[in-house]
């Protein structure tokens, strides 16, 4: 579609306008491009580039900015990735060295984010049964009561139940040593199978209780069964794009916030093989109209199950955000691997 001269001239637009987040003109195109071409050679190239989508003109200048169309062919064609120095390299295996699986995952996310200076996020693992160690009802005010369910690798969930009465001290105390005593050491299927089967046996007066703690588990379960970790949101509210659009900054906050529309997505990426790049509107979900998100997948013994990501503005360093989600992500594959065959 394009020659050779035409490449040249888009990559270096791209580059320039990543670098300085200014629209490009004919001038800084002809000093950096390396190319002999007359001013008017170079306009009529740009006029090309523009009828083609690859580059749009603001109205308020005479330079040109790349488009979600642009950004998708200099990824997939003029992209050239810088390898990541082995000392980075050395500092991110370093930072990976938690025993704790969650608090590894939780700083695979920290460091991807600090590295790029955008929101880094991961994937984790679905997990497998999970056996609760501790039950305990504590009660907050009338009607209002708080359920802690403790796992056995140290998870804790919290859930507030709301009766259609008050529960005395007494009761609270016997419904918490009724669950332990028959339900922990048991993952949650079975938990939840044994409460709705026990129900017509249990004291009549904790039937509404015991009922309420089943459905909160099941929230639990629901949520625990496959979740990502974020960090460095606030990175994005320094970002120009971002910052002069209060109102696409706060759908973006929404979206993480609500987490289902982000998990579509970040499944999606999973079931694909190896690095993806979504940029602009083709993740499908419109407050990343104005982002791209990288995400590569990590392994368990040669198993993907799950990916390490960042989410920028679309003018960011690709060549560098590549290999830096790239690394941490076969870094946390090796690690959480040697883990599982120890």
């Amino acid at each position: 579609m394009l020659n050779a001269r035409s490449k040249t001239l888009l990559k270096t637009l791209i580059e320039r306008y990543i670098a300085e987040g200014q629209p490009v003109g004919s001038r800084a195109l002809s000093k950096f491009s390396g190319l002999d071409l007359s001013a008017a050679t170079i306009r009529n190239v740009m006029a090309d580039l523009e009828e083609l989508g690859f580059i749009a003109s603001p109205h308020t200048s005479a330079g040109r900015v790349p488009t979600p169309r642009g950004y998708r062919f200099f990824v997939d064609s003029l992209l050239t990735i810088q390898p990541l120095e082995s000392e980075k390299i050395h500092a991110i295996k370093d930072q990976l060295h938690f025993s704790q699986p969650q608090r590894l995952i939780s700083n695979a996310s920290l460091l991807v984010s600090e590295l790029t200076r955008f929101a880094g996020i991961v994937l984790t693992p679905r997990k497998a049964s999970v056996r609760v160690r501790h039950i305990e009802f504590m009660g907050l005010s009338e009607k209002r009561i708080l359920l802690i369910i403790v796992t056995e690798d140290g998870d804790v969930q919290n859930r507030i139940l709301f009766t259609d009465r008050t529960y005395s001290p007494s009761e609270l105390a016997f419904a918490t040593n009724y669950l332990n005593e028959n339900y922990t050491a048991h993952d949650f299927d079975y938990i939840h199978r044994r409460v709705r089967e026990d129900l017509i046996r249990i004291r009549a007066d904790l039937k509404e209780l015991m009922a309420a703690a089943l459905s909160a588990s099941d929230e639990a379960m629901r949520e625990d069964e496959r979740q990502y970790v974020i960090s460095g949101e606030r990175n994005l509210l320094g970002i120009e794009e971002f910052s002069s659009n209060m109102k696409r900054l706060r759908e973006l906050f929404d979206l993480f916030e609500q987490r289902t529309a982000l998990m579509r997505l970040l499944d999606v990426s999973q079931r694909a093989e190896g690095i993806q790049i979504f940029i602009g509107d083709e993740s499908g979900l419109q407050p990343l109209d104005e982002c791209s998100v990288v995400t590569a997948p990590y392994e368990v013994d040669g198993q993907v199950v799950g990916l390490v990501g960042v989410i920028g503005p679309t003018r960011m360093a690709y060549e560098r955000v590549i290999p830096i989600v790239d690394i941490t992500a076969r870094l946390l594959s090796s690690t959480l691997s040697h883990q599982a065959s120890s």
